[in-house]
């Protein structure tokens, strides 16, 4: 396999500090992808709510589907700037295995229910260190992604790196809704920042997240691409977006040029019935929208992953930001999706409550305490030191639970008519 120049032993390095499997047909990053692909996590997928509950029509994207599409684009990308890039060549290019690992691994670690489940944990964690979905994943990625050994998957720096679109610790901000790391994740960046610490210029938030790998920068611009065009085809499909709905929100908008035509294009679409075919060739523009040029800061002298910015056409950009602000409208805010997303709030506050009735707050069980959970899961509770160390392995046993899996765990213990002795569980 030729070599290529981009990476270094740096880059390739283990959490556990070994070089992997030195004698594998597979580079690293190949290890990498293959291992995230064949787990539980990875499957759980398929029952997690995109932007609509899973299980109930056929035709609009899980959590799955949305990753392999981001996936797919995340490794066009890369195809696309080694074509047209004078920074890269043959010997010399950014790893399109290594980014489809960082694309496939991106959303893991998100809980039911989408991002309202995710609201709903970090409030309910809010005395615990919080709760993040990107902040999950790595704590998937490093400890817990093999959930019966309590094990992480011993990732290399460089995939690490690739999904870490945060590097500001929950402690460092004023009890943050998003956009964080869990405190004791310290150690996953000390690890990945290899001892090179932060200028004093990058402050916790936005500016310290603002220094990416450029994998990272791939993975993010190609998780915008598909749910800024996807969300809008399945507002579409599932008859949320109509023609009528969208030219009134533009009645409503104060839109520039390039809004205005995209808006005509999609409404035109509309009109033919050719929305799909529109916005799948609009993926095509949106990954041909970027290009590198070349950077520098505090971790370029340490690997080539950070001597170069991915740069987004700005057209395409606002084009992007046009979608999201028109699902948010139309679709996210609809009384319909409200209300579900009420619902979601009550059954994962309601799971929390039980669960912590009996693991987090008592020192040790009670004679009569019920088991709610695994025999592996409460092993692993019993042996933390802390209230908030059980509240954290409390906090992923309903984080890693799929939509369904949360339905009916919440059926089996308040509803007096609902579950079986015999039902499988977890």
């Amino acid at each position: 396999m030729r070599p290529n120049s981009l990476y270094s032993a740096f880059d390739c390095q283990n959490r556990d500090g070994g070089e992997g499997r030195p004698d594998d047909y597979r580079t690293p990053f190949q290890v990498d992808r293959d291992r995230i692909i064949h787990t539980s996590a990875f499957r759980r997928l398929q029952s997690k709510t995109q932007v609509f509950l899973s299980g109930e029509y056929d035709f609009y994207r899980t959590r799955l589907t949305h990753s392999i599409e981001v996936a797919q684009i995340g490794r066009s990308i890369c195809a696309w700037l080694k074509h047209k890039s004078d920074l890269l060549g043959e010997d010399h290019f950014i790893d399109p295995d290594l980014v489809e690992a960082a694309c496939l691994a991106h959303d893991i670690g998100h809980p039911p229910f989408g991002h309202t489940g995710e609201r709903s944990l970090n409030s309910l964690m809010r005395n615990h260190g919080g709760f993040e979905g990107n902040a999950q994943t790595l704590r998937l990625l490093t400890h817990a992604i093999y959930s019966k050994r309590r094990k992480g998957m011993n990732p290399t720096r460089a995939l690490l790196d690739g999904v870490l679109k945060y590097k500001t610790l929950y402690s460092e901000l004023d009890r943050p809704e998003h956009h964080f790391i869990y405190d004791d994740q310290s150690l996953d960046l000390d690890f990945v920042l290899d001892g090179h610490d932060f200028p004093p210029e990058l402050t916790p938030g936005w500016v310290r997240d603002s220094s990416r790998s450029i994998e990272c920068q791939i993975m993010d611009w190609a998780d915008d691409t598909a749910y800024s065009l996807n969300d809008v085809v399945d507002g579409i499909n599932a008859g949320f977006i109509t023609l009528q709905k969208v030219e009134r929100w533009a009645e409503n908008q104060e839109l520039k040029e390039n809004d205005s035509k995209c808006l005509e294009k999609l409404l035109e679409a509309l009109r033919r019935n050719r929305v799909e075919g529109h916005m799948g060739r609009r993926i095509g523009d949106f990954i041909e929208a970027c290009s590198l040029r070349q950077d520098a800061n505090f971790l370029s002298p340490a690997t080539r992953r950070y001597q170069y910015r991915l740069e987004i056409d700005l057209d395409l950009r606002a084009e992007s930001k046009l979608y999201k602000g028109l699902a948010l409208d139309i679709v996210f805010r609809s009384t319909q999706l409200q209300q579900l997303d009420k619902k979601a709030d009550f059954v994962v506050r309601r799971l929390f409550g039980a669960l912590a009735e009996t693991y987090i707050t008592p020192d040790r069980p009670t004679k009569n305490g019920f088991r709610l959970l695994s025999e592996d899961d409460e092993t692993a509770i019993w042996a933390c030191e802390t209230e908030s160390q059980r509240a954290r392995l409390v906090c992923d046993a309903i984080a890693r639970m799929s939509d369904s899996v949360a339905s009916r765990t919440y059926k089996r213990l308040f509803d007096p008519d609902f579950g079986s002795i015999v039902d499988l569980v977890w």
